[in-house]
């Protein structure tokens, strides 16, 4: 079963949001330092499992935009 990579990136998210509010409430400092350790680990695996996903798209750069295109005026 292959796991979606939209999942590493969202538990590295909770993860490091939740290192954040470890570190507003006075959490003890070996849980957070810990906390911060498997956060840094989960970037990494995060950014490995996205610079590998077999993503391919038809868009190239005379694309730009898409919600603001190049000829673009106001």
């Amino acid at each position: 079963m292959k796991i979606p990579v939209m999942f590493y990136v969202a538990l590295t998210t909770f993860m490091l949001v939740m290192l954040t509010v470890m570190a507003a409430m006075n959490i003890a400092f070996s849980w957070v330092f810990y906390t911060m350790c498997l956060g840094q680990v989960l970037v990494v695996i995060m950014t490995f499992k996205v610079l590998k996903e077999k993503y391919f798209t038809d868009k190239t750069f005379e694309n730009f935009y898409e919600d603001k295109p190049v000829n673009y005026r106001k």
